[in-house]
């Protein structure tokens, strides 16, 4: 209770100095970080005072999991009215002035606000996404202990994949052998994103010149996927001695993931890519000499550029040509694409409860994707690293 209490009371203070007169949340993420439930409905936080939780559905499985008050939602078309008996010292202000509120214009969808203006009318509506985004970037000690466990429970399927990687199995074996494994120790069955028409299965695997098929996904690897109708990721590509196989697989637990990249090869690889692959890991070593409080998240992106350039791997690194990443890495909580995000003109400086997963890759079309990624929590004095399998070049 206490955990969710401060999350309103951070809410609150930045809506104080913004002027704002109260926040209206909606998506499920974000009404899980500030209650404890995923059910659907309102959470409606004024500036001061009790938060309210207003449920369309489960109202009986809301109550036994919110840390804040729930009431029914009852008819939409009452919710104005009913905001203003609950909170009628605030929506008495209406009558001289708009009151401002803040929603999640990121994930709102316009149809949702247009009702809600609708029901509302009174209200003058902000954009409070980078607010709310902004005040999850922050990981508790509770939040942290998830993420650990997350990287536990990922670290166990990869030394089983080790064990089971052979020439001949497809990628969509390698990966289900994977999902299996975590979905037994509680993998939720998902990894959530934030953005829009953005999606990640478990993760990326692929090997040879499948993982290094762009795609729709926000990442330096999309893979081929099984279909056009899922164009990510796994393919029932048979994997062959000599290539890299790239294994970007996360886990959730209890709703929070950690993301990890592992680089493997059954046999060995042309000295090309080992170099390449050499690369990755003194970039991310000299990144972590960074990581400490105080640090501008663009400063780390543009350190790595730098560091690909003098390897002479620019036209590779995170991607190639027009389907290359501008990033080096991003924020991991709840939803993989969290805040900050290490690229040029994020001037956020690096905090204690940060986490970020840093992933610098080479994509070489027709041949393959390299790279390594880890998890890590910013301290008060550095960083600490929360994934904890082990790294170098996998030889099988």
């Amino acid at each position: 209770m206490k955990e969710y209490a401060k999350r309103i009371e951070r809410l609150q203070e930045r809506l104080q100095q913004q002027a704002l007169d109260g926040c209206m949340i909606t998506q499920n993420v974000d009404l899980y970080y500030f209650t404890g439930s995923m059910q659907t409905g309102y959470l409606f936080v004024p500036s001061g005072g009790e938060a309210v939780f207003f449920v369309r559905r489960s109202v009986v499985r809301a109550q036994g999991e919110s840390a804040v008050a729930v009431e029914p939602l009852g008819s939409f078309r009452a919710f104005g009215q009913r905001l203003a008996e609950v909170f009628a010292p605030l929506f008495g202000q209406a009558s001289s002035r708009k009151l401002r509120v803040a929603a999640e214009f990121d994930v709102l969808p316009v149809q949702q606000l247009q009702r809600l203006e609708a029901v509302l009318p009174d209200v003058e509506w902000a954009d409070g996404s980078t607010m709310i985004r902004e005040l999850r970037m922050i990981k508790s000690a509770a939040e942290l202990a998830l993420i650990r466990e997350s990287a536990r429970v990922i670290d166990l399927a990869f030394q089983e994949a080790f064990g089971t990687l052979r020439a001949g199995m497809t990628e969509l074996e390698l990966i289900s052998g994977f999902e299996l494994f975590i979905r037994r120790q509680g993998h939720i069955g998902l990894m959530r994103m934030r953005g829009y028409n953005q999606e990640v299965i478990t993760g990326m695997v692929g090997a040879g010149e499948a993982a290094a098929m762009p795609s729709y996904f926000d990442g330096p690897a999309g893979g081929q996927g099984l279909s056009a109708a899922s164009p990510q990721s796994a393919s029932r590509r048979v994997i062959q001695p000599g290539e890299p196989i790239l294994l970007d697989v996360g886990c959730c637990i209890d709703g929070y993931v950690i993301d990890q990249t592992r680089t493997a090869v059954i046999g060995s690889l042309p000295e090309d890519l080992v170099q390449a692959y050499d690369t990755s890991e003194r970039i991310i070593r000299s990144v972590e000499e960074m990581l400490k409080p105080g640090t501008v998240c663009e400063k780390l992106y543009m350190h790595s550029l730098l560091m690909a350039h003098d390897a002479g791997l620019s036209d590779h690194y995170m991607g190639y040509g027009a389907d290359q990443v501008k990033f080096l890495g991003h924020g991991i909580g709840l939803e993989i694409d969290e805040l900050p995000v290490l690229a040029k003109g994020f001037s956020y400086p690096l905090q204690p409860g940060m986490v970020i997963a840093i992933e610098p890759k080479f994509t070489f079309p027709q041949r393959g994707v390299v790279g390594i990624e880890n998890s890590y929590a910013i301290t008060d004095t550095g960083f600490e690293k929360l994934t904890v399998t082990r790294e170098g070049l996998v030889k099988l």
